[in-house]
């Protein structure tokens, strides 16, 4: 223990005042990431196609993204792109963020090679392990990731998180580290249920017994300053808190946090019509973050969205 205390505090001296690339600084995660390395001593370059951005290209234009990055040197990219403005409930919805999961990664791990680039971190997903009852035993970072889809629509998800772990992991020259989330929550991101809440369009089946991991977005935002400064080449971290939740759970807990309707309950089945969110609602996975803890010196500051919905004010009344 004494020995990883000692590395880890190595490694974070080396860590300070990298150059950052980050694709996504706009969105919601990448808001609060820009803010987590700023914090820790990083200098951060916003990529995305908004003027505010440092680097302004789109991901899926390769063109135009060399062109924008020629000149530019920067010790680290992170990819934490995504195309999700609010809560995908069709398979459909995701379609654009698997395009940035695949071509996206393809394109920005060039750009990164282009720049001088060391390290590239990238966001994955605790689904990649697959959508489906994955029973009560957590699952590690040692079980298998991106088995095939059952469906069409299930592999086209399941394919892009495959491939942008790949390509994170097996670019020579660059030192790639995946961090695999649970579901997104908190500030910036529960914001998107509140709408659907008050306007009574988003039921939920009964969760029945079924449980999913979720991350505070400041949270997951730490563990991206940890993964750029400490994170193992070529390994993956599951970053989640440490208590799965269902999803109607979830959506009960923000519901009356921010004093809105409580969510129609039906049918599993009655679902069907919002193909991604029944799909999810259909899914139990829990996932261990004993390796995140250990290799990256991580720990959730809120260990269950309870905890962390009670940090944001109630705004939504």
């Amino acid at each position: 223990m004494t020995t990883h205390t000692n590395q880890s505090q190595e490694d974070r001296t080396r860590g300070q005042n990298q150059s950052v690339l980050l694709a996504g600084a706009s969105g919601v995660l990448g808001r609060h990431v820009t803010r987590a390395l700023t914090e820790a001593g990083h200098k951060v370059t916003g990529l995305g196609r908004g003027p505010a951005n440092g680097v302004q290209a789109d991901l899926l234009d390769r063109d135009a993204l060399l062109r924008a990055v020629e000149g530019h040197h920067f010790d680290t990219v992170v990819h934490a792109a995504t195309a999700l403005r609010d809560a995908p409930l069709r398979h459909r919805d995701m379609h654009a963020t698997n395009a940035l999961r695949t071509e996206g990664t393809a394109h920005l791990i060039e750009a990164a090679r282009t720049t001088g680039a060391r390290r590239f971190v990238a966001e994955s997903m605790v689904f990649g392990y697959g959508y489906g009852d994955h029973g009560d035993q957590p699952l590690t970072e040692e079980d298998p990731f991106g088995p095939r889809g059952r469906t069409t629509e299930l592999e086209r998800h399941i394919a892009a998180m495959r491939i942008k772990e790949q390509l994170t992991f097996h670019t020579p020259g660059l030192e790639g580290v995946a961090l695999r989330f649970g579901l997104f929550y908190g500030p910036g991101g529960t914001d998107a249920l509140l709408p659907l809440l008050r306007g009574r369009k988003l039921p939920v089946s009964a969760d029945r017994g079924r449980v999913l991991p979720w991350i505070e977005l400041t949270d997951a935002a730490r563990a991206v300053v940890a993964a750029v400064e400490r994170g193992r080449p070529g390994e993956a971290y599951n970053i989640a808190d440490d208590t799965p939740t269902g999803f109607a759970g979830h959506v009960h807990a923000v519901a009356e946090h921010f004093g809105l309707p409580k969510p129609m309950t039906v049918p599993l089945w009655l679902m069907r019509p919002m193909s991604y969110a029944h799909t999810m609602m259909s899914t139990t996975l829990r996932v261990s973050t004993t390796k995140a803890r250990h290799e990256l010196d991580w720990a959730p500051a809120y260990p269950s969205v309870r905890e962390g919905l009670a940090a944001m004010p109630p705004r939504g009344r």
